[in-house]
C-alpha cells in the first residue's frame, strides 16, 4: 500500500529524520553507507532535496527493530503515515483550532466507517452537522489517511494521536499507551462470543482504555461514560470509525441506572426497556486535577468506589489513580481520601496495588500514578490480603517488558523478588503484624522492603574490613579489633516503622523551616540545609543571628544527639554532636526523646545502664541509611523517601550501645581523614593560584 506519495513535495534530510522517527545521525549513516539510498533531486549541497516516493520505497526495505505486532513494521510505513498526518496538521490554521480540526477529521472518518451504512435520518445530529460544516481539504486529507492505512478505525486512532502535535488540551487526559497495554493484558480478551465479559468504561475520555481491549467489535454489552461534551463526541465518532456502534455512550454514571428503550427514542410496546448498571469488567482513568486535593469529597478514589459498586459478582475493575491518594497517612481527623481508601480495604475490594513507573504520563510530569486492581468477590485464598507490586522498580530491572511481567505476577500471585511484589494483610496478624489498615501509606515502594538479595553480609563485611586495613594502615589495629559474627537463624530480628516510634513518643520528628536568604549570614546559630547535607558547603559556614531567628516563631533549634535527614534521591544523615542548629527545609530531624535524660544522668555521674536507651544517635543515623530504607523512594521529579515509612531493627540495648561506640569511633576517624583531605585540597588550590598569578615558582628539594 503506497498511497499517493507523488503528490508530496520533495523532503530534506531533516524531514526524513522526523517522518521516519529516527535520529539525524541515522539518516546520515543510511546515506553514507548504502549506495542504494536515493540521489538528491534538487536543493543545495548543504540542504539536498529527495523524491518523497523514492525515499518511501527505500525505507520499505528497512524493518523497524522490535516493532510491536500492531504497529508499523517498516520505516516506510511509518514515513507514509506521518507524511499523511503532516498534511492534516498543516490545515490547523484554516480550521481555526486544533479541536475543530480533529472534530471535522473524525466526523469524516466516522462517515467512512459505519456511518455510511446508516440511513441519514438515523445518524446523530452532531455528526451530520460537523460533516456539513467541515473544510473540504480536511475531509480529503481524512479520506487519504483511510486509503493509506486501510481502515477507518486506524485512521481515527491516528488522528487522535495528533493531539500532541496540534497542541490540543485533549492530550492532557489521554491514558499512556503502556498503561493501556497493561490494563488490556489484565482484562483479557473481550471479543464477541458466548460468555464474554461485559464492560463499563468510566471516565472514558476518547476511548484509549476501551479500544485498548483486545476486540470490542460486534459487542452490544459495552458502555462508556464521559462527561466532557467534546470528548464524548470524539468517542462517538471513534465508535463509528471502528464499526462498534453497539457501544453505548453516557454522560454521567447515574445514567447507567436508568432504564432505556432499545432504539434510544421511544419504548416499543413489545419490548421491555433495559439498563446497564453493572458489568464484569469496569475501567476508569479519572482526569487528574492539579494539586493534591486530599479533602475533596469526589476525589479520585471516589471513582474506585464507583467501580466496585458497578462490578457484577466475580467482576474485576481497573482504576488509575494519582499516587498521593495512597500515601496520605491517617491523622486524628481522617480526610475524605483516607476514608475512601479505608472503605475500599474494609470491603476487601482491593486485589492489587500496582505502583506505575515514574513519569509514565508525559504531560503530568510532577505526579506519580498507581493502578488499582479491584474485585467484587475475592477467592478464599485471597481474602484479607492485597498484592503490592512496585512496577517502577520492576521497569528499571526488566525495561520495556515490565507490563507483561506485572500481568504475569497478577496471574501467578507470586513474585520471586520480595521487594518488587508481596502480599500484605489488610488487618494485623499477630501482636505487631504489618497491616494496610494501620493508617500509613499504601504505596508499594513505601511498604516493600527485604534484606539485600544474593549478598552474604558476613563475607561482605570481612572484605570491607580488609580493604579498610589496606587503605588506612594507621588504623589497621583498630579495624582488626572489630569483631564480626553471624547472627543465629533462631535469633529473629523484628522491625518497626519510624511512624510507630513517633506515635509511641520514642522519637520526635523535627521539620525544616523556610528562612529568607537575606537573614542568613556568617554569625549566630549554625544553619543546616540541603547544601550542608550534600557536602557542597561546610557545616558552620552559614549561620543566623538570634534576633533574626526571632522573626520565625515556628523555628526550633536542635539538641545534642539529634539526627539530620535529607531524603531526596537518597537518604543522607548527620548526627548533631553539639546542638543549637536551625534546620532548613527540606532537611528534617529525628530526636530520641530519652536521650536528653540520658545525657543529664551522664553529666551528674549517675549510673547509666545500656537499657536506658532503646536507640542511640549514630546507630539511628546509619540504620536509616540502610539499603532497605533507601529503596522506599517515590516521586516523579524528585525521588523522596518517607521518613515515617522507614523501619528500624529491634535490637537489645547492649548491642545498640556496642554499635554506638563503634560507629562513633568510625565517625571520628572519618572526620580526621576528611580534615586531611581538606588540608591537601587547600594546599593544592593555593599552589595553583600562586603559580597562575605569576607570584610563585615551585621547586622540590633535591632527592625528592
Amino acid at each position: 500500500m503506497t498511497g499517493k506519495a507523488e503528490q508530496y513535495e520533495p523532503v530534506t534530510l531533516g524531514e526524513i529524520k522526523e517522518l521516519a522517527g529516527v535520529g539525524r545521525p541515522t539518516v546520515s549513516n543510511w546515506r553514507r553507507r548504502h549506495d542504494s539510498f536515493p540521489e538528491a533531486v534538487g536543493g543545495t549541497a548543504g540542504k539536498p532535496l529527495f523524491d518523497t516516493e523514492a525515499i518511501a520505497a527505500w525505507l520499505d526495505e528497512r524493518p523497524i527493530p522490535d516493532a510491536k505486532p500492531d504497529a508499523e513494521q517498516t520505516y516506510g510505513e511509518r514515513f507514509r503515515l506521518r507524511l499523511r498526518l503532516r498534511r492534516l496538521v498543516a490545515l490547523k490554521h484554516e480550521a481555526e483550532s486544533s479541536e475543530r480540526l480533529i472534530t471535522q477529521a473524525m466526523a469524516a472518518i466516522a462517515m467512512e466507517g459505519e456511518g455510511q451504512d446508516w440511513e441519514p435520518e438515523y445518524l446523530p445530529d452532531e455528526l451530520v452537522s460537523d460533516l456539513a460544516h467541515a473544510d473540504p481539504r480536511i475531509v480529503q486529507a481524512a479520506h487519504d489517511l483511510i486509503a493509506g492505512l486501510g481502515t477507518a478505525g486506524q485512521a481515527a486512532d491516528s488522528v487522535l494521536e495528533l493531539a500532541e502535535r496540534l497542541e490540543s488540551d485533549l492530550v492532557m487526559d489521554t491514558t499512556p499507551p503502556v498503561v493501556v497495554e497493561l490494563v488490556s493484558a489484565l482484562a483479557g480478551s473481550v471479543a464477541a462470543g458466548p460468555g464474554q465479559p461485559s464492560v463499563i468504561n468510566l471516565c472514558a475520555g476518547t476511548g484509549e482504555l476501551l479500544f485498548g481491549l483486545n476486540d470490542i467489535g460486534g459487542r452490544a454489552d459495552i458502555v462508556a461514560v464521559e462527561s466532557d461534551p467534546l470528548r464524548r463526541k470524539l468517542l462517538l465518532y471513534r465508535v463509528f470509525a471502528h464499526r462498534s456502534t453497539g457501544v453505548d455512550i453516557c454522560a454521567r454514571p447515574e445514567e447507567l441506572d436508568t432504564l432505556r428503550p432499545w432504539d434510544q427514542r421511544e419504548f416499543a410496546p413489545e419490548e421491555a426497556p433495559w439498563g446497564f448498571p453493572s458489568a464484569d469488567i469496569v475501567l476508569a482513568d479519572p482526569p487528574y486535577a492539579s494539586g493534591e486535593r486530599d479533602r475533596d469529597e469526589d476525589g479520585p478514589l471516589g471513582w474506585a468506589l464507583e467501580t466496585v459498586r458497578r462490578l457484577n459478582p466475580g467482576g474485576r475493575g481497573f482504576v488509575v489513580v494519582p499516587s498521593w491518594t495512597l500515601t496520605r497517612p491517617r491523622a486524628m481527623t481522617a480526610t475524605p481520601t483516607v476514608v475512601m481508601r479505608e472503605e475500599l480495604l474494609k470491603r476487601d475490594a482491593v486485589a492489587a496495588i500496582v505502583q506505575l513507573p515514574r513519569r509514565i504520563h508525559p504531560f503530568r510530569t510532577g505526579a506519580e500514578h498507581a493502578l488499582l486492581a479491584l474485585r467484587r468477590d475475592p477467592a478464599p485464598e485471597d481474602k484479607g490480603k492485597v498484592l503490592l507490586i512496585d512496577a517502577d522498580r520492576i521497569s528499571r530491572r526488566v525495561g520495556g517488558k515490565w507490563t507483561a511481567y506485572v500481568a504475569e505476577l497478577l496471574r501467578a500471585k507470586h513474585s520471586p523478588v520480595a521487594e518488587e511484589a508481596r502480599y500484605v494483610p489488610v488487618s494485623a496478624v499477630g501482636p505487631r503484624g504489618e497491616a494496610l489498615l494501620d493508617g500509613r501509606s499504601l504505596l508499594p515502594a513505601h511498604r516493600l522492603a527485604s534484606p539485600e538479595k544474593a549478598l552474604d553480609h558476613f563475607e561482605a563485611t570481612l572484605d570491607a574490613r580488609r580493604e579498610a586495613s589496606v587503605a588506612l594502615p594507621q588504623l589497621k589495629e583498630w579495624v582488626g579489633n572489630l569483631g564480626v559474627a553471624k547472627r543465629p537463624h533462631t535469633d529473629l530480628v523484628r522491625h518497626r516503622k519510624i511512624d510507630e516510634h513517633l506515635k509511641a513518643g520514642q522519637l520526635k520528628l523535627l521539620s525544616g523551616h523556610r528562612i529568607k536568604e537575606s537573614d542568613i549570614g556568617d554569625a549566630g546559630l549554625m544553619v543546616v540545609g540541603r547544601e550542608e547535607m550534600l557536602g557542597a558547603l561546610p557545616l558552620g559556614e552559614r549561620r543566623i543571628a538570634v534576633e533574626d531567628l526571632a522573626r520565625y516563631p515556628q523555628a526550633v533549634t536542635t539538641e545534642r544527639g539529634d539526627v539530620f535527614l535529607l531524603t531526596e534521591h537518597e537518604v543522607r544523615t548527620l548526627v548533631d554532636d553539639a546542638g543549637g542548629c536551625v534546620l532548613l527545609t527540606p532537611v528534617q530531624g529525628l530526636r530520641i526523646t530519652a536521650y536528653r535524660n540520658y545525657l543529664t544522668d551522664l553529666a551528674k555521674g549517675e549510673d547509666v545502664r545500656p537499657g536506658n536507651l532503646w536507640i542511640r544517635p549514630h546507630p539511628l543515623a546509619q540504620l536509616l541509611r540502610a539499603p532497605r530504607n533507601q529503596q522506599r523512594g517515590s516521586g516523579s521529579l524528585v525521588r523522596r523517601v518517607s521518613v515515617r515509612d522507614m523501619d528500624l531493627p529491634q535490637l537489645p540495648p547492649e548491642e545498640i550501645a556496642e554499635l554506638e561506640a563503634v560507629l562513633a569511633e568510625t565517625d571520628r576517624h572519618r572526620t580526621e581523614v576528611r580534615r586531611q583531605l581538606q588540608a591537601l585540597d587547600v594546599l593544592a588550590e593555593r599552589l595553583a593560584a600562586g603559580v597562575a598569578d605569576g607570584a610563585l615558582s615551585l621547586r622540590r628539594k633535591p632527592g625528592q
